[in-house]
C-alpha cells in the first residue's frame, strides 16, 4: 500500500481534473445565460477581462520574469487560433443544446492526432488512426449532414473543435520552453485586447446581472485551466482522460435543470462513440510516450 507524498499525487491528480471538469461544466452554464442577454462575442470579451483579472496573481507571485520569452510571434499565433476556436465555440454554446454543443467539443483530440502527424512530424500507426476514424464516426452521428437535423451552428461547433485542436498542438510546442503559468498569462493578456475587436461591433452595454455572468464565467474558465495544468502535471493523460468528460453529464443535468433542454439518443450514441475513441487515442500516446523513455533510458545506461 502506497503511502506518504507518491499516494497523495496518485490521489491529487484525478481529483484535479474532477474539480477542472465540473468548473468548465459551470462555466458553460455562465455562458449560456450571459448569452441570452448579449451577443456570444461580446460574451467572449467578458469572459476574457475578467480572466484577466484573475490570472494576475500569477504574474504578482512570480514576478516580471514570468514574461521573460522569444516566442512572442508563436503566442501569438496561437492567440489568434484560440480566440477564433473560442468566438465559434461560445457560438455553439449559445444557439445548441448544451450537450451537442459540449460533446462535439470533445472531438479535438481527434483533430490534435491528424494535426500531429501534419505539423509534429508524430508518427501514428493503425491502431490510432482507426481510434480517429471511430471518432469521426461518433461526430457525423452527432452533427448528422444530409438530415433535417443539421445546422450551421453544428458546423461552427466542429470548427471551433478544429481551432482547439490547432491551439493544443501549439501549446505543445511552446510547453518544451515555456512554464505554464506564462502560457495561461500570455493568453489571457493578447485575448483580451483581441477579444474586444469583434465584440465592439455587436456591442450593447451589459445589465447587471450579465456583467456577473461574465465575471463568473471568467473566474470560472481561469480556474478550470489552472486545475486542468496541474492534474496533467500530477497524472498520466491517459488515465484522466476519461475523468474529464465528466464535464458532459454535468453539463447535461444543469441544461435540462436551469432550460429544459434534453440529451437526444443521437448526442448520447456519439459522445459515447468519441469518448471511447478520445480515451483509447489518450492510452496509446501514453504507450507510446513510456516506450521512447525506455528506449532514451536504455541509450544512456
Amino acid at each position: 500500500m502506497q503511502t506518504g507524498p507518491s499516494r497523495r499525487v496518485e490521489i491529487s491528480a484525478p481529483l484535479w481534473m474532477l474539480m477542472s471538469a465540473v468548473l468548465f461544466a459551470c462555466m458553460v452554464i455562465t455562458i449560456r445565460l450571459a448569452s441570452q442577454t448579449l451577443h456570444a462575442f461580446e460574451v467572449a470579451f467578458l469572459r476574457n477581462l475578467f480572466g484577466l483579472l484573475f490570472a494576475l496573481p500569477l504574474l504578482w507571485r512570480a514576478g516580471s520574469g514570468l514574461l521573460r520569452t522569444d516566442k512572442l510571434p508563436l503566442y501569438f499565433l496561437r492567440c489568434v487560433i484560440g480566440l477564433l476556436s473560442m468566438l465559434c465555440g461560445f457560438w455553439a454554446i449559445a444557439h445548441l443544446p448544451l450537450a451537442q454543443a459540449v460533446s462535439i467539443s470533445y472531438s479535438t483530440p481527434i483533430f490534435v492526432t491528424v494535426g500531429a502527424v501534419l505539423v509534429l512530424g508524430e508518427v501514428v500507426r493503425m491502431r490510432r488512426w482507426s481510434a480517429v476514424a471511430v471518432g469521426f464516426i461518433g461526430v457525423l452521428i452527432i452533427v448528422r449532414p444530409g438530415s433535417a437535423a443539421f445546422s450551421f451552428d453544428s458546423v461552427i461547433a466542429l470548427t471551433a473543435a478544429i481551432a482547439s485542436a490547432s491551439v493544443a498542438i501549439s501549446i505543445k510546442i511552446l510547453s518544451r520552453t515555456e512554464p505554464a503559468d506564462a502560457i495561461v498569462l500570455y493568453t489571457t493578456l493578447i485575448w483580451t485586447p483581441l477579444s474586444l475587436l469583434p465584440a465592439v461591433f455587436v456591442w450593447q452595454w451589459p445589465s447587471p446581472l450579465a456583467w456577473l455572468w461574465g465575471a463568473m464565467a471568467g473566474l470560472l474558465g481561469t480556474a478550470a485551466h489552472m486545475c486542468w495544468t496541474r492534474a496533467l502535471g500530477a497524472g498520466e493523460a491517459s488515465a484522466l482522460t476519461p475523468i474529464s468528460f465528466v464535464q458532459l453529464p454535468v453539463v447535461a443535468l444543469l441544461a435540462w435543470w436551469l432550460f429544459g433542454e434534453s440529451v437526444d439518443r443521437y448526442t448520447a450514441i456519439g459522445a459515447g462513440i468519441i469518448f471511447a475513441s478520445t480515451v483509447y487515442i489518450a492510452h496509446r500516446e501514453a504507450v507510446l510516450t513510456r516506450k521512447v523513455a525506455r528506449d532514451i533510458a536504455a541509450r544512456q545506461d
